[in-house]
Formats: structure tokens, sequence, C-alpha cells
């Protein structure tokens, strides 16, 4: 698609958001386009908010969002945007994925945003073609839609469907949105504007550790935790990692005692946990199929280890987390239960 900064109507944008959505994946929607009509001096964007009742959206932050009125027929336009959240099973039926399905065919791209991703392959709108979600659901994302084929990229742009992992990804694909229709000096500008400094290509891999300046100001510490992340379900002793990373065993704990102040070993298992413990509270797995896919070989390790980390057992954490938000009948995590 050749920039058309040439164009002097409106890029047509409607963006429907979901109860218990971020309100950071909503602003990483908005504010390029905002940004982008007060760099250029002109309206290149317009965008109408709406809602699946009309109502306003309470995002999983608190704040109430005022929108413009109901996701409905008929609607068209140049870009629609779906952002979900948490619990899509209380606030999406089937008469809103009619809708979608309907819609999408009135519209130039189609993207789906966090749990909008589930919506979107839900709708079969996805079939056939490659998409994304966040990293902490792409596995159960996988098996729930087996017609796709599903990366972890940061987003993905496959025909007029897109599809975006997260908050800090989504304005990644906003940015590359506005290089496709603007030109790169507005997006470049644009970034400016948000001091960020760092555009990623949608190929880029979602890490599960956001690293920030890390890699740059410490590449051997940021190499370390990314080949953890890559060996979450088989663990390698710390030995094994300074092999790897073709660093003495001592060289690796000063990394992590000056960069992180801790141990690569406790580390490590920090980072295990911290997964499990998302899986345990935001998901229906079974608790040993959770203890597998974070590295202990045993439930009872992963119980102690658990229990240790969090002063509560994975299956009382499991029942405490329902008791205040029950699990959905199927799907994501993130469309099942708020963290």
């Amino acid at each position: 698609m050749q920039p058309n900064a040439g164009r002097q109507s409106p890029i047509e944008v409607v963006v429907v958001v979901l109860p218990e959505s971020s309100i950071m994946s909503l602003a990483s929607v908005l504010d390029p386009m905002r940004a982008a009509n007060r760099v250029t001096g002109r309206q290149v964007f317009r965008w109408r908010l709406l809602s699946g009742d009309g109502q306003a959206v309470m995002l999983t932050c608190g704040v109430p969002i005022a929108v413009d009125g109901r996701f409905s027929l008929p609607l068209g336009g140049d870009l629609l945007l779906v952002i979900g959240g948490f619990n899509l099973h209380r606030h999406v039926g089937n008469r809103f994925v009619a809708t979608l399905q309907e819609c999408a065919r009135h519209f130039d791209i189609v993207a789906g945003i966090e749990s909008g991703c589930w919506l979107l392959g839900r709708s079969g709108l996805l079939n056939g073609r490659k998409a994304t979600a966040h990293w902490e659901e792409l596995e159960d994302f996988n098996q729930a839609f087996p017609g796709l084929t599903v990366l972890g990229d940061r987003f993905v742009t496959d025909g007029k469907y897109w599809t975006s992992g997260g908050a800090s990804p989504t304005f990644d694909m906003m940015l590359h949105l506005i290089t496709e229709r603007l030109g790169p000096a507005v997006a470049l500008d644009v970034a400016s504007i948000f001091v960020y400094d760092q555009m990623h290509s949608p190929t880029d891999i979602q890490p599960f550790v956001s690293l920030g300046r890390i890699e740059a100001r410490d590449p051997e510490l940021a190499a370390a935790i990314r080949l953890m992340e890559r060996t979450l379900e088989r663990p390698m002793t710390v030995a094994a990692l300074a092999r790897r990373l073709s660093i003495s065993q001592r060289k690796l704990e000063l990394l992590f005692a000056r960069g992180l102040s801790t141990s690569p070993g406790a580390y490590y298992l920090r980072l295990r946990l911290q997964v499990a413990h998302r899986l345990v509270r935001d998901s229906g797995i079974p608790m040993r199929d959770i203890a597998l896919r974070c590295g202990f070989d045993s439930l009872s390790a992963f119980s102690r280890a658990y229990s240790r980390e969090y002063q509560s057992s994975p299956l009382k954490m499991r029942s405490a987390n329902r008791a205040e938000s029950p699990a959905a009948e199927s799907g994501g995590m993130r469309a099942q239960s708020r963290r």
C-alpha cells in the first residue's frame, strides 16, 4: 500500500471498545491518530467510539469511557478496530459476533486488539490466515483456532485482517498504519511526540519480559533473560546457562547481582513462577500441566515453590480468584478472568 498523503478526506475509523479492556490499549489506538492530526495540521483521521450496548464502558482501571453509540448495522469505513479485555463471555454474545462478521465486509482493515483477536477468531474472519494474540495466551489461542497460523509476533497483518498482542504492539501497529497511509515522515513525527524511540516491525517477537533499555545498556544480561524465557519448560542449570551464553558462571552471577540485585537462579525461578501464577489465576489448565509447562518435574515441587512465593497453594489461589471472578466456559485467559 502506497502512502496517500494527498488524500483530502479523513480516514474513517470505528473503534469498538469492550468493558474490562485496558486503558493503555485504547490510548495506543487513539493517541497516534490524534497526534497524526496534530503534526499534519489537518484531520487525517476521524474516529468514533462504539460499545456493544451504546453505554459507557468501564475499563480495568476503573475509568468509564463515554462512547458515541452502539456497535450495530449498518456500519462501514476505512478501519475497524475491536479492543477486548477480560471476561469476554460477559460482554459479547452471538449478536455481537454476527454484527462483526457483517461489518467486516465494509471496512478496508479490520483489527483485533488483545482479546479482540479472539473475537476475530471466533467470527471465522481469520480462518486460513496468520494472526497473533497476547503472549500469555498464544498456546491457548492456537488450540482454540486450529485453522489459523498463530505467530508470536508483536502484531500481524494478513490482508485486511490485523491482530495485535498488547498495548505497546498496538502502538507499533498504528505507526505501521500511519506509515502506509501517510508516509514514514509522519509516522516518525508521531513517534517523536511520545518520545517513542524504538519503533518495532510486525515480526519482532513478543517478549515475556519487557527489558526496555537493559538490552542496550547490558546486552549480556538481556541475552540471559531471553534464554531463560525460551527454556521455561526445561530450565537449565546456572552453569549450563553460562555455557550457552559463552560466559563464565561467575560473570553471569555478577551480571544479575549488578543489574537486578538477585542471583540468576532466583530470577529464573521467579520468572517460571510468574508464568505459573498467571496460568493458575487466569486459566482452567490442570495444575499438573501448569507444573510441567513451567519446568517443575512434580506437582508437589511446584506447589511448594508456589506457596513460598505467593503465601498460598495454587489450588487455594485459583479457588479464591474464581470466587472473585467466575471463569468462562472456554477461551483465552484474558477472555476468561481478570487478573
